[in-house]
């Protein structure tokens, strides 16, 4: 039988998706003969099937393999209560601008068997809603229901254009029982006129204009969050920011977007850093958030560009800043444009002080953030030591999918990282993104090792704040990470309970009730705490190494256990007590 469901799966493959994430359920007879069909006959053309327990675990999975790809993989749920499951990893992916291929069934729309697939089970009218794809339209690039199997390949191929296409991001299909039923004769299209759209160049004028802002700036400062999300990005504002003194700054700490041993590196800030009023030129390039005009402005006689791939922001109601020029294009291809106008020019008179200036302050920034590093004299842990020690550990290349929230700039700024690729967050606020997304990275690491596209490590660290942790549905994620054989080493920064929500109060009221709360008087402690390493080893019927250290002596012993047990092929979870931020 050559049916709906199994030309979805052929689509699937021809349009470059390896693995499909599966969460299945009565909405889905036709999809489990099509997967017995696939994997019986076609076991070297057809998509691997990856069991998720877990729908948010299963869309974080696909997320994380598309940000080392690049290339969309599929996550199939079960009608409408499998799409609510998929949460705020759908919120993850359309704000981290990742390209993902959602499909959900539908229940049956006949019910006395006037067709294949028609009602069979109370359920089917339970889970009969009006519009299921509202559930996640407003999170998704291009929504649609497949009417008639005669088409589908068309819709997939459909969906996967506006998914790699930039703004990139989630879509989401649909397909009823009889519809997935239906017999076809077989048929391929020609995946060559199914591209995505091509990325936008600068217009010539503006390479222009901005190359000679940037060259004549005495204060020059190019803010990003994205732009590491294309490798040859990361080498072409390196080469920018060598040619031309300029300080760079990363609002998001989702990708690597410019190394950390640079002069020109400011680190991690979210929306607020003493160089933004500072800064004479400014160069907004793939950035969602370049500050906080609450907290933080430029300059009113600040030249500044903003490059985008969506500088309107379509899906955000509120956003602008004050650009004088703002330009749809692409990281790569724009600053390539600016560096080959910058190509024929020498160093500008004052470029030789600037360039000392920005290298004793990256020193000075240096010295500060391994001076937080030191071990505190009573044997306790903070984020900066632990991060610090295991930076020693790890190989060079290893891919972080961090999650710890309020310890982020501490963990980034510790982990001095200098390569491409080697940082992954969920772009957005849905916490508990990192146990699916690692278990995903991994996966594809793998998958890009065995066919000889990358010769790495391999190695992948998840470093996570206790919150984040609990939020990850662990049980899901590290039964997945051990039935997949995708083992990565978790540093769980225990610090009692969620910092965030009362951070957040003393933005509003600094000197408020929540001021001076307890955690508990707040409701956002976790205390008794739980046995986090506990949970792990249990979710992955008691295979993974599990440990706990409150000291620097219990850390020194520890750490290296864990990591070795990672590079053995197996994984690991290490607790680590810290201190609490407020």
């Amino acid at each position: 039988m050559y049916t709906a469901s199994f030309a979805f799966f052929e689509a699937l493959w021809e349009a470059g998706v390896t693995h499909v994430f599966v969460n299945l359920g009565s909405d889905h007879p036709s999809i489990l003969e099509a997967i017995v069909k696939g994997q019986r006959e076609t076991p070297d053309a057809f998509p691997k099937i990856v069991t998720c327990p877990n729908e948010m675990v299963a869309l974080s999975a696909a997320h994380g393999m598309a940000l080392v790809t690049g290339q969309p993989q599929a996550v199939l749920v079960h009608v409408d209560v499998g799409t609510q499951g998929l949460g705020a990893a759908v919120h993850n992916a359309s704000c981290g601008r990742v390209p993902v291929f959602i499909f959900a069934g539908l229940s049956p729309f006949t019910q006395e068997g006037e067709m294949r697939g028609s009602r069979t089970e109370f359920i089917h009218w339970i889970q009969d809603i009006p519009d299921q794809g509202q559930i996640v339209r407003q999170y998704c690039r291009y929504d649609n229901e497949v009417r008639t199997g005669k088409n589908i390949k068309q819709l997939v191929n459909r969906s996967m254009q506006f998914a790699q296409s930039d703004p990139k991001g989630p879509v989401y299909l649909t397909a009823a029982r009889e519809v997935l039923e239906e017999d076809l004769t077989p048929y391929h299209l020609n995946q060559e006129v199914w591209h995505p759209i091509e990325p936008c160049a600068l217009p010539p004028h503006a390479a222009s204009e901005i190359a000679e802002a940037l060259y004549n700036a005495k204060c020059p400062l190019v803010i990003t969050g994205y732009v590491g999300r294309e490798h040859a990005a990361v080498h072409e504002l390196v080469k920018l920011a060598t040619k031309v003194p300029i300080r760079v700054l990363d609002t998001t700490a989702g990708d690597m977007c410019f190394p950390h041993d640079h002069p020109g590196c400011l680190g991690v800030a979210y929306g607020v850093h003493p160089m933004i009023p500072k800064a004479d030129v400014i160069l907004v390039i793939d950035c969602d958030v370049p500050w906080i005009p609450t907290a933080c402005n430029p300059s009113k006689d600040a030249k500044i560009f903003h490059l985008d791939v969506d500088p309107l922001k379509q899906q955000m109601p509120v956003f602008y800043i004050n650009a004088q020029h703002r330009y749809k294009t692409n990281a790569t291809l724009a600053l390539t444009q600016i560096n080959a106008t910058l190509e024929s020019k020498s160093a500008a008179p004052h470029h030789a002080d600037l360039r000392k200036e920005l290298e004793a302050a990256h020193k000075e920034w240096r010295e500060d953030i391994i001076k937080k590093a030191a071990p505190p004299s009573d044997g306790s842990l903070t984020t900066n030591f632990v991060v610090a020690e295991l930076r020693k550990l790890v190989p060079d290349d290893t891919v972080f999918c961090t999650e710890p929230v309020t310890e982020t700039v501490n963990v980034i700024n510790n982990l001095n990282l200098t390569l491409p690729g080697t940082l992954h967050n969920s772009g957005s606020g849905g916490l508990g993104w990192y146990g699916g997304a690692a278990v995903g990275v991994k996966l594809a690491l793998d998958q890009q090792k065995a066919k000889g596209e990358n010769n790495g490590s391999g190695f992948v660290c998840a470093i996570v704040g206790d919150g984040t942790f609990l939020f990850s549905v662990p049980s899901s994620v590290y039964w997945m990470s051990r039935r997949y054989d995708a083992p990565f080493l978790t540093i769980v920064l225990n610090n009692s309970g969620w910092n965030a929500p009362k951070r957040s109060a003393l933005l509003v009221h600094p000197d408020g009730l929540a001021s001076k709360a307890t955690k508990q008087e707040l409701c956002i402690d976790f205390e008794p705490s739980p046995d986090y390493a506990g949970i792990a080893r249990a979710a992955s019927g008691n295979t993974i190494w599990a440990g706990k250290a409150s000291t620097a002596e219990e850390l020194a012993k520890l750490l290296p256990e864990a990591v070795e047990f990672v590079k053995g092929g197996k994984g690991a979870v290490l607790e680590v007590r810290v201190g609490a931020l407020f």
